[in-house]
């Protein structure tokens, strides 16, 4: 196992991807209230789908913290589950923009998501993708 050091840029990113987490698991929380409110059959979905939704969510936001965390601990393994939410993301984001006509809360899907590529595709975060080996485009000292 490597004994690099973790880039400024991959722990922003790791930051970023557990605060992502977070939100996801505060959606869990709201969805299960919403079911626990309309045990009584108001309401427009039975307490069942809302459930089924919500654990749903919860697996996908505990896999999502577990990329987050890790990331921020310096594991290599974090990095592909962290990029593929991002562009699940920036797919959400889109539709929340166009078809949905929600413009406010496709930004507030896109710019973190955005900004979390970003710090892992710049160049510090593609040259501690290699594990600690030089980038192919990596500035060397001949």
């Amino acid at each position: 196992m490597s004994t690099e050091a973790v880039p400024r840029t991959v722990r922003i990113a790791g930051v970023l991807t557990t605060l992502q987490a977070v939100a996801g698991l505060v959606f869990v929380v709201a969805l299960l209230i919403r079911g626990t409110a309309t045990l009584d059959g108001v309401g427009e979905f039975g307490p069942t789908q809302t459930y089924g939704e919500a654990g749903y969510f919860a697996l996908l936001s505990a896999g999502v913290l577990a990329a987050g965390i890790g990331m921020l601990k310096g594991k290599h393994w974090a990095r592909t589950p962290a990029l593929l939410m991002q562009l699940m993301l920036l797919g959400t984001a889109w539709y929340a923009f166009g078809p949905s006509g929600q413009p406010v809360i496709g930004l507030v899907l896109a710019v973190p998501a955005i900004a979390v590529l970003w710090f892992m595709f710049n160049r510090e975060g593609r040259r501690w993708s290699y594990y600690g080996n030089a980038a192919p485009d990596a500035d060397r000292e001949s």
